[in-house]
């Protein structure tokens, strides 16, 4: 039997995941009515280890795809398996399956539909990362930011995280920003080129002691103007979730809501659902 090739998902998100993913190293194999993404290099990235669902399941299908997964998965503690479906869905959860569905909103911009900063931070530096102290402040960033997940396997995680993004970031295929106080980053994002003229944040995040001082959409602004001319795009993709208020920030820069993306997870024992993706 022939190999399936994988297919670019119909989800604008979805598609933008996995094309960041894969070019970072991780694989995808297409098998029957589903996708596996794999990331050897970090085993504990949920959404860098998941299944992508080609159509939305049937409630009474859910443990056999929970059986599937851990047959992908034998050795994952947590359950991520992704919806390739960009329109309103409706699903009904039962409780015994222990899974969360979720809803992103799926933002796009493009070159013309640019806002500027309704509260421009001009006293922070903003600027790609380039050195080795830079990638440890972020480092250093992300971990203030966790208020989810157990610290040290978070650390962990999140130091593997940066060197797969600071290699394709290195490699000339988008960059990591800070927003530098006194030298110190408070706030970062990574924008990377995911094909076709597509551009994809990461992680949009503002340190704690510097929220509300117009970080987040200064720095924003400055890697939207970035991709816009050094990677080609011309759309910029945006994956927020709608009860955030960063989606507000988003909206007054120009973003606007084009679909949604819907998954199902499960967090590992003793852990919170975490927001983190690609």
């Amino acid at each position: 039997m022939s190999e399936l090739v994988p297919q670019p998902p119909r989800s604008l998100g979805f598609r933008t995941n996995v094309a960041l993913l894969v070019q970072a190293g991780s694989t995808a194999e297409q098998k029957d009515g589903y996708q596996v993404i794999r990331t050897p290099k970090n085993p504990t990235f949920w959404w860098g280890n998941f299944l992508l669902l080609s159509e939305v399941p049937e409630p009474d299908a859910l443990p056999g795809w929970l059986h599937t997964f851990g047959w992908e998965f034998p050795e994952a503690r947590h359950v991520a398996l992704g919806l390739d479906v960009p329109d309103q869905l409706s699903l009904d959860v039962p409780p015994g399956a222990g899974l969360t569905l979720t809803r992103a909103a799926v933002m796009t911009l493009e070159c013309s539909g640019r806002v500027p900063p309704p509260h421009l931070n001009t006293q922070a530096e903003y600027r790609p990362l380039s050195s080795d102290a830079d990638w440890q402040q972020a480092l250093t960033l992300r971990l203030a930011t966790n208020d989810t997940l157990e610290p040290g396997a978070y650390q962990h995680f999140a130091r593997r995280r940066l060197t797969l993004l600071r290699e394709q970031a290195e490699a000339g295929r988008g960059a990591w920003f800070g927003a530098f106080l006194d030298g110190q980053m408070v706030a970062g994002m990574g924008l990377y080129a995911a094909g076709d003229g597509l551009a994809r944040f990461q992680t949009v995040e503002t340190h704690p002691a510097f929220r509300r001082r117009g970080l987040c959409g200064s720095l924003v602004t400055y890697a939207v103007n970035w991709g816009f001319e050094h990677l080609g795009a011309h759309t910029l993709v945006m994956v927020a979730d709608p009860e955030d208020e960063a989606i507000r920030v988003y909206r007054s820069l120009g973003f606007c809501e084009s679909e949604w993306q819907w998954s199902l997870e499960r967090a590992p024992v003793g852990e919170l659902l975490s927001s983190e993706r690609p």
